[in-house]
């Protein structure tokens, strides 16, 4: 949860950003979707003669400038741009995989090649597919680390004054207050009742 206000003395931290699997998460959420980004420039810079219109070839690169921002939000710990992404992911993969075996038609002789290879766009487009799983996978991992939660601690972590005092005693000072009790005990076992304490005389009937 996120809270709105801090008492005095106090300061909000994410303890979920600090833990080692969660900054392992946000680093390749952010490397795949730079990689998923640089193979669309890669694919519509290589096609772009092969491409179905130029709106086509500027979709796809508005489309890798999406991912180039979210990798830089995931870096910042943004971490409502996580489905976004894995949505953008499953709609490219889809793509990807339709187009792929267009490309490899493609390659035959009298046709004048594009400037990357048929073939070479081809398996780029079949990288793609796998390279968006991937990146559906780990952006619903690093939604679930709940990077957002926030919580109060002393200023520069350090207990204030009567907060968190240790109460660890050790053992030789644990048998001491055994021992102390015990005698304590003797000592009222040994006592003689209090005057309050004892019953009213009883008096002789006549």
């Amino acid at each position: 949860m996120e809270i709105t206000s801090v008492r005095p003395g106090y300061e909000l931290w994410r303890p979920n950003r600090e833990k080692a699997e969660t900054k392992t998460t946000k680093a390749i959420v952010s490397f795949v979707l730079l990689v998923s980004a640089a193979l669309l420039v890669l694919i519509t810079v290589g096609g772009w003669t092969r491409l179905e219109g130029t709106s086509v070839a500027i979709m796809t690169l508005i489309w890798a400038g999406f991912y180039v921002f979210f990798a830089l939000l995931v870096a910042r710990w943004n971490r409502g741009i996580l489905p976004v992404a894995s949505a953008l992911a499953i709609i490219l993969a889809i793509f990807a995989a339709v187009s792929a075996p267009g490309w490899f038609a493609r390659s035959k002789p009298g046709l004048s090649p594009p400037p990357l290879p048929d073939d070479l766009i081809g398996l780029l487009c079949i990288v793609v597919v796998p390279v968006q799983l991937l990146l559906i996978a780990v952006a619903m991992l690093g939604f679930n680390q709940e990077w957002h939660v926030e919580e109060e601690r002393p200023v520069g972590g350090v207990p204030l004054t009567g907060e968190h005092e240790d109460t660890t005693f050790l053992p030789e000072e644990q048998g001491a207050l055994r021992e102390g009790d015990g005698s304590l005990s003797a000592e009222w076992d040994e006592a003689p009742p209090r005057e309050e304490d004892l019953p009213p005389p009883e008096h002789p009937q006549r």
